[in-house]
């Protein structure tokens, strides 16, 4: 069956590569669901994820003969898109710097309010963050790069790459204790 997956996943590619519109629709409408929640996972909204998905899967058909099948095709394609994110982040950084968050008080939560919050509260609280907190707390905790990497990633300092991530944490414990209180 898997095999079955891989011939049919070749035979589209072959014909994305040679630049078919309905092979390049039938990838799209493959990947495009765990693509999206990449997008959304660095956007600030919806629309600005719209925007690095359609970047995205440009990339994707201008660079499929890149593609060398060494490895997962939809690793590859998703590094693209995580790439792609990290492009609009750059060009967003250089129209506005990240807002300082640097009153946050230092809580402990407690695993019974941690196991109150559902994945999708959890994904808001995340969308909520500034773009730079939210962009180094995707790369460290849900991509797992180490902050070496994200610092070249985003061409900043180890030191920014932590402190960003240090602060995200305290911003995503604030809100979470606000929400326990309400």
């Amino acid at each position: 069956m898997a095999e079955n997956h891989t011939d049919k996943l070749n035979a589209i590619l072959a014909q994305c590569i040679e630049k078919k519109p309905k092979a390049q629709k039938e990838l799209f409408d493959l990947l495009s669901p765990k693509m999206y929640a990449v997008c959304l996972r660095y956007a600030q909204d919806t629309d600005e994820a719209k925007d690095i998905l359609q970047e995205g899967f440009i990339k994707v058909f201008n660079h499929l003969e890149r593609f060398e099948h060494k490895g997962s095709f939809e690793g590859w394609v998703k590094r693209i898109f995580i790439n792609t994110s990290i492009e609009f982040y750059r060009k967003s950084q250089r129209e506005s710097m990240v807002d300082s968050i640097d009153d946050v008080a230092e809580q402990a939560i407690d695993s019974h309010t941690l196991s109150e919050l559902k994945a999708a509260d959890l994904m808001k609280l995340i969308n909520g963050m500034p773009k730079g907190y939210k962009t180094v707390f995707n790369l460290f905790a849900i991509e797992g790069f180490h902050h070496e990497e994200i610092a070249q990633m985003l061409n900043i300092s180890e030191n920014t790459s932590k402190s960003q991530l240090h602060k995200a944490r305290l911003y995503l414990q604030e809100l979470v204790l606000k929400k326990h209180l309400k």
